[in-house]
């Protein structure tokens, strides 16, 4: 089977999720549920699922606590 990277496809075990790399020795699939996977191209069995891919939301930009300015007595 030729998968591309955007293609989305299901997996018996993971469910459906997107390919994001491939090549002769590994793919790299991120599920839906299960997150980023590794598989041996070879070996591995997906089939390509109807639909898109839902789109993913961002995480949010963590902001930096504001520190108090310390004061350092004259000597």
């Amino acid at each position: 089977m030729s998968l591309k990277p955007g293609q989305y496809v299901r997996h018996a075990k993971y469910g459906c999720g997107t390919v994001v790399a491939r090549d002769d020795d590994r793919t790299t699939v991120d599920f839906d549920t299960a997150g980023l996977k590794l598989f041996v191209t070879s070996l591995a069995a997906f089939e390509v699922a109807e639909g898109e891919a839902p789109k993913k939301k961002r995480p949010a930009a963590r902001r930096r606590a504001k520190v108090p300015a310390v004061k350092v007595p004259a000597v």
